[in-house]
């Protein structure tokens, strides 16, 4: 699962606390991601079982307000690599967190 911004989800500290459910990983989580990308969520916020791909309970509490996701969404994109925009603004400050991200994508763009 690659989700819009080009995050592998099934490596995602937040799917992988929840697969497990693991409080101890998802207290880190909170941690590394406050750091990470400056924002503030709590323990309880990191569950997810589906991605920002998903819709419903499942889905992550910050991808119910990412508006990569709901750029995405609203063009019917499997994720940001087959957008013709790519990578616009709002991507490349997001990049800027999370290269790995870019490289992702990048990838995928590759193979188009």
């Amino acid at each position: 699962m690659i989700a819009f911004c080009g995050m592998v989800c099934t490596g995602c500290p937040a799917f992988l606390a929840t697969k497990n459910d693991d409080d101890h990983a998802r207290k880190k989580t909170v941690e590394l991601w406050k750091k990470q990308f400056d924002v503030d969520i709590k323990p309880k916020d990191i569950n997810c079982k589906g991605g920002c791909l998903s819709d419903g309970e499942d889905t992550f509490g910050h991808s119910k307000v990412c508006e990569i996701r709901k750029c995405g969404r609203e063009k019917g994109l499997e994720n940001c690599a087959h957008c013709d925009e790519y990578a616009c603004e709002t991507l490349g400050n997001f990049f800027k967190k999370a290269p790995q991200a870019m490289a992702v994508l990048d990838e995928i763009r590759g193979g188009l």
